[in-house]
This record gives C-alpha cells, sequence and structure tokens, in this order.
C-alpha cells in the first residue's frame, strides 16, 4: 500500500482487521487519518475507537426493522398456513378492508362481490368484533372504569394492542388467507374512527341504503336489533336515522382518502361502474370476476356463504334489480307523511324522502337482463337457495343468534 502525501519517516506498516460489513470509504478515511498523522498509541486508541462505533452505527443502520407508529414496539405476527403450505403474516399494518353499514343496506352484497376478487378474503360475519368494539366504547365512557384499568396497569396502548392482536388473529384465522383481509361486521363502522387508529393502513367501505328500503327488510325480514321495535316503521326509521348519522360522522371523520360511500342502488344498477371505483379505491386490480360472484358460491377458493345470515339467500343470485322498491306502498301514510322530519338523512345521502316511489336511475343493460332470468328461473333459483340453506334448521335458529345485531 503506497502514500504519496506522507513522508517515508512518518509510514509505518501496520495490520488491521476490518469487518467486511464496513463501508469501504470508511475504511480509507480511517487509514489515511492513521497514516497521515503517525501511529501513536493514545491516537491510535482514540482513533479505533471511533471507527469501531462508526461500524457498530452503520450495522444498526443496516439492520432490517418493522417500524411502526405505536411507540416503537415491535407487531405481533399473525401466521396462517394455506392448503398449498403457503405461510401468510398478518399484523396491524396490514391493509385491511372494512365494510359497513345499517344491516339489510348492502354490505353483505359487497362483501360477496369483493370475495369473488381473488386477492380477496372477506367471509362471514364475524360477530364477534362489534361487541369488542361496544365494549371498549363502554369502558372509555365510563371514568370510573377507565380509571380502575389504568389503575391495573391496563393503559389505553396496552388495551388498544390487545383489541389490534383480537381483531387481526379473528380476521385472519377464520377463513382462508389472502392477499388482502377484508372484514364485513355492520355495525363496526360506527368505531371506523378507532379502527383506523389501530390500523393505520385500513380502509373503509360505508354501504348506504334508502332507509325505507332498509327499514322495511328488517322488518319484513324479522332482523333483530337491540333497541328496535319491529312492529313499527316509525320507531325503526328514527332509530336507522340515529345509527347511520353515526357512521356516516365516523367516514368523514376517517376522511375520503380511506373511507368509501357507496350506495347500494347504484351498486346494483352500475356495478362495473361502481366496483371499479372500489377497487381502484382499495389500490386492488381490476378483475372481471367480481361481475359474476353467483359462479362462486360456496366453491372451493370461493365465496364461503353462512346458513345463519338471513341475506345468504339473496346473494346467491346474480346481481338483480328485485329489492330495489319492494318497500313502496307498504310503509304506513302517516309515517310517509313526517318523512323528512323521522328521517333527515334520507335527504343527506341523496335519497328525496317524498318520492313514492322513488327514482334512483335506469339500470345498465345486463343487470336488467339478469333481474329478467331470475324472475322467468323463479323455481331454479328457489331450489338453489333452498339446497345452499338446507342445514339452516339443524344450526341454531334465528330468534336464539341469528341477526340478533347490537346497536
Amino acid at each position: 500500500m503506497k502514500w504519496p502525501f506522507v513522508p517515508n519517516h512518518q509510514r509505518k506498516k501496520a495490520q488491521f482487521s476490518f469487518s467486511h460489513q464496513a463501508p469501504l470509504g470508511l475504511k480509507k478515511r480511517f487509514l489515511t487519518m492513521v497514516f497521515t498523522r503517525g501511529v501513536g498509541v493514545k491516537r491510535l486508541i482514540i482513533y479505533g475507537i471511533s471507527f469501531l462505533i462508526l461500524v457498530m452505527v452503520f450495522q444498526i443502520w443496516k439492520r432490517p426493522c418493522n417500524s411502526t407508529p405505536f411507540g416503537g414496539q415491535p407487531l405481533l405476527q399473525h401466521i396462517v398456513v394455506d392448503a398449498d403450505k403457503r405461510t401468510y403474516s398478518y399484523d396491524r399494518m396490514e391493509p385491511m378492508i372494512f365494510i359497513g353499514g345499517m344491516p339489510r343496506s348492502g354490505t353483505t352484497l359487497a362483501r360477496v362481490l369483493l370475495d369473488a376478487h381473488p386477492d380477496i378474503r372477506c367471509g362471514e360475519e364475524t360477530r364477534v368484533l362489534p361487541r369488542l368494539l361496544q365494549m371498549r366504547a363502554q369502558w372509555i365512557k365510563s371514568q370510573k372504569e377507565k380509571m380502575r384499568l389504568e389503575e391495573a396497569g391496563v393503559t389505553a396502548e396496552v388495551l388498544n394492542s390487545a383489541i389490534a392482536a383480537f381483531i387481526v388473529e379473528i380476521v385472519a384465522k377464520h377463513g382462508e388467507p389472502a392477499k388482502r383481509l377484508c372484514n364485513k361486521d355492520p355495525f363496526t363502522m360506527k368505531s371506523a374512527v378507532y379502527l383506523s387508529e389501530l390500523f393505520p393502513r385500513a380502509k373503509f367501505v360505508l354501504m348506504v341504503r334508502d332507509g325505507r328500503a332498509t327499514v322495511h327488510s328488517i322488518i319484513t325480514r324479522k332482523v333483530t336489533i337491540t333497541g328496535f321495535d319491529l312492529t313499527s316503521y316509525r320507531d325503526c326509521l328514527t332509530k336507522w336515522n340515529k345509527a347511520v348519522t353515526i357512521m356516516h360522522n365516523e367516514c368523514q371523520s376517517v376522511g375520503p382518502s380511506r373511507c368509501l360511500m357507496v350506495h347500494y342502488e347504484q351498486l346494483v344498477l352500475h356495478p362495473q361502474i361502481w366496483m371499479e371505483k372500489i377497487l381502484q379505491f382499495l389500490d386492488v386490480p381490476w378483475d372481471d370476476v367480481v361481475l359474476h360472484h353467483e359462479q362462486l358460491i360456496n366453491r372451493p377458493g370461493g365465496i364461503s356463504l353462512s346458513k345463519v345470515e338471513r341475506s345468504s339467500d339473496q346473494v346467491v343470485k346474480p346481481i338483480n334489480l328485485e329489492a330495489l322498491s319492494k318497500w313502496v306502498g307498504q310503509i304506513p301514510e302517516d309515517v310517509i307523511r313526517d318523512m323528512p322530519s323521522i328521517a333527515p338523512m334520507l335527504s343527506t345521502f341523496g335519497y328525496d324522502p317524498r318520492a313514492n316511489p322513488p327514482n334512483y336511475g335506469d339500470a345498465d343493460q345486463w343487470v336488467a337482463n339478469n333481474t329478467l332470468k331470475v324472475a322467468q328461473q323463479e323455481r331454479h333459483w328457489m331450489n338453489k337457495t333452498q339446497e345452499l340453506l338446507k342445514a339452516k334448521k339443524q344450526q341454531v335458529s334465528h330468534d336464539e343468534f341469528e341477526d340478533k345485531f347490537v346497536d
């Protein structure tokens, strides 16, 4: 090694063992410092220690790490192995998808259309997530309970970490693994802001539907929701208005970059347009299969339907218009008259509270054709539905479990 800038009397041979992982430029600078300024013992020790510190800093900088917004705490990994022995790892930084809205507002349709996509898995309602979120909300509202938790060391950070881990574990393992995990529990949308904090990369789809159609479906299909009087359209519309106000506010607080509001009627009338919008919003590539979900119902790698969810018997059919205006002529006259004051959120969502029947728009031709075929093949679809749900009576009855939503 030659050092042309150093006088001969200052050059001394020295053997140094450097880490091969140290940056080449750093080695050269150190050697230059030592050999141009002499190699006195004290100076050599100082330079040597400085060099070692620089090497250590460089190694730490190179070390791979999962940076998180959660106080730098390491992320708990949830491992799932699929049928082909491929391993998937999930944590709080997953770009999860949450579908929410009032029951009977098209949340099931939205989830089966997304479930048809090969990169997404939603699965059936878990039931437990809304209850967990409601329990947490009650703890936070009660100053006494909050103080007890903090005294026990259960801080907000500890609680959030535990709830996030529970949610990931449930969502990841109650179905087959996929690139994107999705959850559809309608009332989780009432906690969208909190969920957005737990999962910084999550996105939300808020399904909204004409409240008159939603309430008519709740009443006629006997969907039990805590606090809803199924004998009264007025009461149910009032409760609907309160619930969707909360969900709408949550969605707005999360912001348009992370929460997309989708009208059920427009999704049914123009499926391709709206599925393109939804997939683009979710950063998922387009796939035509999302327009033909009925071909994948209960097939391996396809869409799993619950035998105890009331919407299952409807989504076995191709996208059609038969449910859009069933409510027309079924609501009492006094409720129709007071509709603007009973349910002001109708106007907020763009529905005319005095339109009876309403004009939701014209359907795409292929959707109109689907509707005609479904009507013509009524017996076929009835048999298909019965075949799908034939084990329903062997499961727990509707009155004991099915659709008992907690508002």
